[in-house]
């Protein structure tokens, strides 16, 4: 399944009439446009708008709810709930809030989350790495180095990132990928298709020395490592909000 970062690189349309349903009010729901709060429309309004079932918004309800955004009321309708009861982790969700726009509270809040977990893992990829986790993040190191785009760039950054979760041998790590995505979205963004020399090389280095860390065992350099990688990616990211970032 495509990921939040490749789907937004790719810009992958959603195919299906409930996806569409789910993605549009949910979308609203994170804007603003239907306030925390506030009742939806009735079915029959809804359903007219979108061209759907009732069957169809029903599911598309269901998942919303699952998602923590809706709660049914009975003789009420569906209210949208409190925002601290949305899912943060689902990857729907955490795409809503970048399609809105991110701004620096979402960018505080996605690094503290990465440095509550992301450290840690890689102590544990030190303990528990195979051969082959290790040549891949070795690899993945040299692709940031060598990218000649933001895209390749982002997504060797990922992989980078997932490879050192699954490394951890923690099943927990493993569902955190989408925070980890998000924060590369607010990172880096996807608009230009050029890499300052500078950036990319920094980059690269900073996380071949999370991967040689790994490789030799020390899981207290391999964590102190990530820390640092993580802390840069939120300043560069504050850094693009305060104004346009010129290439070297």
């Amino acid at each position: 399944m495509m990921g939040l970062l490749e789907t937004a690189i790719s810009g992958a349309a959603r195919r299906t009439s409930h996806s569409h349903v789910v993605n549009e009010i949910g979308k609203a729901i994170v804007d603003g446009t239907y306030p925390v709060g506030s009742i939806l429309p009735g079915d029959s309004e809804l359903a007219e708008r979108f061209h759907v079932s009732r069957t169809v918004l029903r599911e598309a309800m269901k998942t919303l709810s699952a998602k923590g955004l809706v709660v049914p009321r009975a003789r009420i309708g569906t209210r949208v709930t409190e925002s601290r009861q949305w899912n943060m982790f689902d990857a729907d969700v955490l795409a809503w809030h970048i399609d809105r726009g991110i701004d620096t509270s979402f960018v505080m809040h996605l690094s503290e989350m990465r440095l509550s977990f992301e450290p840690h893992a890689a102590s544990l990829a030190a303990e528990r790495a195979s051969p082959q986790n290790i040549e891949w993040l070795l690899a993945l190191s040299e692709d940031m180095v060598s990218a000649r785009s933001h895209n390749e760039l982002i997504l060797a950054d990922l992989r980078f990132h997932l490879t050192v979760l699954h490394a951890s041998e923690n099943p927990f790590m493993y569902g955190v990928g989408t925070l980890i995505e998000a924060a590369l979205i607010g990172a880096f963004g996807l608009s230009s298709p050029d890499v300052p020399s500078r950036e990319v090389e920094t980059i690269g280095n900073s996380h071949r020395s999370i991967a040689e860390a790994i490789a030799r065992g020390d899981g207290e350099a391999a964590a102190a490592a990530m820390r640092q990688v993580i802390l840069t990616g939120r300043d560069q990211a504050l850094a693009r909000m305060q104004g346009p970032f010129v290439p070297d």
